[in-house]
């Protein structure tokens, strides 16, 4: 796994080791990036179900200017700081480890964003109730976008009137959702 492009263009990526992080493959994220068209430039990422940190650290490599990631597993917090020292980003990134499948409440004293990555473990049904918090709990910006990983089994249920789905891409097994912030 690596960067795609920017700054950190052809960088490896640290994996936790084991099965328990499932990377985003770099087509995927190729396509993401594209579709995006540069939406990411001066933005505040949040990178949700964080894993090595790829897509928050392609957006920093594109031209982001700040990323959170969370995480609830040690390992992949210890990867993605890792990946931060190895890349010099310390300055332009935070972690939190968190289980964001209970709330977001650490995000309450922290910035809004502008852009939030969401990949959680497919067949978990994490989707819905983690927008419900993002949602609940002040961090996105007005028009904010949210690009959700997840399995194409997972049906998204956006909940409140606030979030609404832009697009939605089919990568074999795997859905793409583009969900804008109507606030």
């Amino acid at each position: 796994m690596r960067v795609i492009s920017g700054t950190l263009k052809g960088r490896r990526l640290v994996c936790p080791p084991g099965l328990a992080t499932r990377p985003t493959a770099d087509r995927i994220k190729e396509s993401i990036f594209n579709i995006l068209s540069g939406r990411f430039q001066e933005s505040r990422v949040l990178d949700l179900f964080a894993g090595t940190g790829a897509l928050g650290i392609e957006a920093l490599s594109r031209g982001a200017a700040f990323a959170v990631f969370i995480d609830q597993a040690k390992a992949a917090m210890d990867a993605i700081q890792r990946n931060i020292r190895a890349f010099g980003i310390e300055g332009r990134s935070r972690t939190i480890r968190w289980n964001i499948r209970k709330n977001l409440n650490c995000l309450r004293s922290t910035p809004s964003f502008d852009l939030v990555f969401m990949d959680p473990p497919y067949s978990t049904n994490a989707v819905n109730p983690v927008l419900t918090s993002l949602a609940a709990c002040g961090a996105l910006c007005p028009g904010a976008r949210i690009v959700i990983e997840h399995s194409d089994q997972e049906r998204i249920v956006l909940p409140t009137d606030t979030l609404v789905l832009a697009d939605q891409r089919g990568f074999g097994k795997t859905l793409v959702s583009f969900v804008d912030a109507m606030i």
